[in-house]
Formats: structure tokens, C-alpha cells, sequence
């Protein structure tokens, strides 16, 4: 059995990225590839009780390099707790969020310094990355009409429109310094029309 495939998915908040994960999951089952399907900050014991802090609106604000290390402690028993197992294991792993939205969240949108959160990816992951990253892009207050819609808020979501335009501008610089990497997909239109691509992308790497 050889290993297995790493798929990332980044997008500002209201993308849709949970629903079109959760279809693609099945698509890959129905073909008999083994799915797991995890998420950021989380995915481990530790790293859901990290997300909890991360989130929780009721604890005074923290400091953005304090939440930048929070993400990465995550991150790392993610990667050496889930990920690296489950990808030697034969599974493909798809990630709702991976380091790339630290380079957004913490560096573009907080305004942190890129060098630093490189600096960092480095001596955490030693290259560990993705195979794959795709891109769920629209226009923010569209993504922010549907998170209101949903009702209750986390501490991100309540972030100022500037902010997230700001994450949106950094995701799509991103993508287009790792174009190898990353396939942008536009989630502005219906979700099944947005499942119909994402299911072509992802059936061109099946060979």
C-alpha cells in the first residue's frame, strides 16, 4: 500500500468549505479510498482543547504572537498524532485549514511578520505540507452573510469585514505564489455547482 494523499482546504469564513469536505469524503469512499476527514485548529485530543481556548469569546484578548503558537502547538500533534500516521497508513487525510491559514489569519490578517511565521513553519513542520490545496474564494460579505445566518459566532468570525478582506487578498496572493500547490475554486455559486468542480479537480489527481 503505498501512502496516502494530504488535501487542504483554506477560505474565509462562509466559504462552505465543511459541506463540499463532507461531499468529497463520499466521493473518494464510493471509489474505495480510505477518508479521513479532520480539521484546524484540531483534530487531536490536545488540539481540540487548544481550539476551545482559541475560539472561546469569553477569555480576554490574547496576544497575536500567543495565538499564532497556540495554532502551531495544534498543528503539530496534528501532524505527528493524525496526519503522518493516517497518510502512512494508505488513507488520503482532507483538512478543513492547514499552516497556510496561519501565513493569513496570523500574518496578513493580524499583520504579523511573514519571516517570523516562516521561521516558525520551518522548525515545526520541516517541510511537511500538502499535497494539495484547494481554495474556496468569494466575495467577504457574501461568507459573512451566511456565518450570521448560521446564528452563534466564535471569536474569529467576529472579526472586522477589513480583517477578512485582508485574509481574502492573502489567500489569493498565496495561491498565486504556490500555483503547484493550490486550485482556486470559486464558492460564490451553488453549492452543487461548487461540489461539481471540486469533484473534477479532485478526480484528475485520482490516477
Amino acid at each position: 500500500m503505498g501512502r496516502g494523499r494530504f488535501i487542504s482546504f483554506e477560505g474565509g469564513e462562509g466559504v462552505g468549505k465543511t459541506t463540499q469536505i463532507g461531499r468529497l469524503a463520499a466521493f473518494l469512499r464510493e471509489r474505495g479510498i480510505d477518508v479521513v476527514v479532520t480539521r484546524e485548529p484540531g483534530g487531536t485530543e490536545v488540539g481540540e482543547a487548544v481550539r476551545g481556548v482559541l475560539l472561546d469569546k469569553s477569555l480576554p484578548a490574547m496576544h497575536a504572537d500567543t495565538e499564532l503558537m497556540l495554532m502551531y502547538a495544534a498543528r503539530v500533534e496534528h501532524v505527528e498524532r493524525l496526519i503522518r500516521p493516517a497518510l502512512e497508513a494508505g488513507q488520503w487525510v482532507l483538512s478543513d485549514r492547514f499552516a497556510d491559514a496561519s501565513h493569513v489569519y496570523q500574518g496578513v490578517g493580524r499583520g504579523l511578520d511573514p519571516a517570523r511565521i516562516e521561521a516558525l513553519d520551518d522548525w515545526s513542520l520541516r517541510g511537511f505540507a500538502p499535497d494539495r490545496t484547494i481554495l474556496f474564494d468569494m466575495p467577504v460579505e457574501a461568507g459573512m452573510a451566511r456565518v450570521r445566518s448560521r446564528g452563534a459566532t466564535d471569536r474569529f468570525e467576529e472579526e472586522t469585514l477589513a480583517f477578512f478582506e485582508r485574509v481574502r487578498q492573502g489567500y489569493l496572493d498565496r495561491a498565486r505564489r504556490f500555483p503547484e500547490r493550490f486550485v482556486v475554486i470559486d464558492a460564490a455559486r451553488e453549492i452543487d455547482e461548487v461540489t461539481r468542480d471540486l469533484i473534477r479537480v479532485v478526480s484528475s489527481w485520482l490516477s
